[in-house]
């Protein structure tokens, strides 16, 4: 009898970085905050990263947040990927 290894997963709760990518503005990272708080309240702003492109312009905003489950993660990415200012969500 061989064991089969499941695939690695997450484990929740657990602390997940999301990246969101767009083209630069001064408002990007309070409107990834507002919208990413909506699905996890309790985030802090302190959370928040923000790295602009080498040419200036593109803002790339980093939040690490505490999931408690696949469905909040996907929810936060649905939101986040249907917001008109930004082009990429990792």
């Amino acid at each position: 009898m061989s064991k089969e290894k499941k695939p690695a997963g997450l484990t929740f709760p657990c602390d997940f970085p999301i990246k969101a990518i767009g083209p630069f503005r001064a408002d990007l990272d309070s409107i990834v905050y507002a919208l990413v708080s909506q699905h996890m309240p309790d985030i802090s702003e302190a959370a928040l990263s923000r790295r602009p492109s080498s040419g200036g312009k593109y803002l790339a905003i980093t939040m690490t947040v505490r999931a408690s489950s696949q469905q909040q993660l996907d929810e936060v990415y649905r939101s986040l990927s249907a917001c008109e200012h930004l082009t990429m969500v990792l």
